[in-house]
């Protein structure tokens, strides 16, 4: 301002490239701030079964970046069934992992998982899932399956012999 207090187009030019100059190099640094895109997530899903139409088992896992992100087991002894679902981040359960080991414990002390994965493979052990809970039917479930990408057919150790029921 001249001593009339009328701004000069001078002094306002001035002042205009100075604000300019300076929000110049802040606007660059936001612009290569910015957040970065987040990586592609690797999803896959596997499923194997092993046995006849009154007699079977099988499960369905998704894979998320190498590891089980959530699972579903299913198993027939007719007329009995059985059936489990659990996911990362769900209600029922807590996930645990250990290396190249998974850790799934179901609330209130209904069982555990270990899911040992590697090689192509993902191995579960089931250890004292309550089979009431999810078959409708007392005792435990204790056993093995082990599913192989590429491979349709399970492998199974306890969890389908004769239909037993251990208490």
């Amino acid at each position: 301002m001249n001593r009339t207090g009328v701004t000069t187009w001078a002094g306002a030019a001035l002042a205009w490239c100075v604000v300019l100059l300076a929000a110049a190099p802040a606007g660059a640094a936001a612009a290569e701030k910015r957040p970065a895109k987040p990586a592609a997530q690797k999803i896959e899903k596997l499923a194997c079964v092993l046995g006849t139409e009154d007699s079977h088992a099988r499960i369905a896992v998704e894979v998320l970046n190498g590891r089980v992100n959530r699972f579903a087991y299913y198993s027939k002894w007719k007329p009995r069934t059985c059936s489990v679902e659990v996911s990362r981040g769900d209600a029922y359960s807590s996930w645990a992992d250990h290396g190249s080991t998974t850790a799934v414990l179901l609330m209130e002390e209904m069982g555990l998982f270990w899911i040992d994965h590697g090689h192509g493979r993902y191995h579960f052990t089931f250890s004292d899932i309550d089979r009431m809970r999810y078959c409708g039917m007392g005792g435990k479930i204790n056993g093995y399956l082990t599913i192989r990408r590429a491979n349709p057919k399970c492998d199974l150790d306890g969890l389908m012999e004769n239909g037993q029921v251990e208490e």
